[in-house]
């Protein structure tokens, strides 16, 4: 048996054009443009290109958009007050203060400047606990990827046995949280695995639905699989150059092996990486219609 892939290039392409359609309908009916303000500070070449991308979609699916560039030496002082003043636009209801910042500046301090309700990247503590009591306003993006991905194909969530390896504040805790609720697309069983777990594989085996955000390229192998399983690789890994002089990726899992015994299986790259952005589009269009009274 070799598994279905779950190509999150495809399914982000089809939630785009629900979106864009939704967004001319927004438009239309209300006069409401979502709008996304992406803040940059430095240079970063990694940096750069993400920003790029989350605005060339944005841009594409009908946002009122900004890319505000800043310089690596601005104050933690101006970044606030920079933050302060998207706060207060009406036109912006979303803001993303691109990860990492330089060493001087408090990223905590600017993640807890943003306005809950602009906090499209669902970051801030207060939505953090709306997602822990299964009241949330946004989801992170890469869980909330990662959800859409296995409601999309088919996956019934609803008292199966889900195993996640990781806990980073990204995606393991995040997602687990999720997949726990008593709500549609989840109610289930939920184990979180990490470092400390002294016998992964024991618990990777039972997974009816095995989740992967290790961090380390192919740390699950085929024998830590069980038959049938539904695996979701949200690794992205680094292994080398080709000739050419482009970048290997893999990911968390050792696909060649383990996509002859699940039952469907994400690629890297092409898996969970295109549903990020998508997600970001998502939760800004909501928060657009949140902040004009729509649901």
């Amino acid at each position: 048996m070799t598994a279905k892939l779950i190509r999150g290039t495809e399914i982000a392409k089809a939630i785009q054009q629900e979106l864009k359609e939704e967004v001319k309908a927004l438009k239309d009916k209300h006069n409401i443009i979502p709008g996304l303000v992406t803040i940059l500070v430095g240079e970063n070449p990694a940096s750069v290109s993400y920003v790029t991308g989350k605005q060339k979609t944005a841009k594409e699916l009908g946002f009122f958009s900004i890319q505000d560039n800043q310089p690596a030496d601005i104050s933690q002082a101006q970044l606030l007050t920079l933050v302060d003043k998207y706060n207060k636009d009406p036109q912006i209801h979303g803001i993303l203060v691109q990860l990492p910042l330089p060493k001087h500046i408090d990223e905590n301090q600017v993640l807890l400047a943003i306005n809950p309700d602009k906090d499209v990247d669902a970051f801030h503590p207060i939505n953090v606990g709306k997602l822990m009591i299964g009241e949330a306003s946004f989801y992170p993006c890469t869980p909330y990827g990662v959800q859409q991905m296995l409601i999309r194909s088919g996956v019934e969530m609803s008292g199966a046995e889900v195993v996640v390896v990781g806990r980073s504040n990204i995606v393991g805790k995040p997602i687990s949280m999720m997949l726990v609720q008593k709500q549609k697309g989840a109610n289930a069983t939920v184990t979180m695995c990490h470092t400390g777990t002294k016998d992964l594989a024991e618990h990777t085996r039972r997974a009816d639905i095995l989740i992967v955000a290790a961090g380390r390229p192919k740390a699950v192998t085929a024998d830590m699989v069980k038959d049938g399983a539904v695996v979701i690789d949200v690794g992205v890994n680094r292994i080398g150059m080709t000739a050419e002089g482009k970048a290997i990726l893999c990911g968390d899992v050792d696909f060649e092996a383990v996509k002859e015994k699940a039952s469907m299986i994400t690629p890297v790259p092409g898996g969970v990486g295109p549903m990020t952005i998508t997600m970001l589009m998502l939760n800004t269009a909501n928060a657009a219609k949140a902040a004009s009274g729509l649901k």
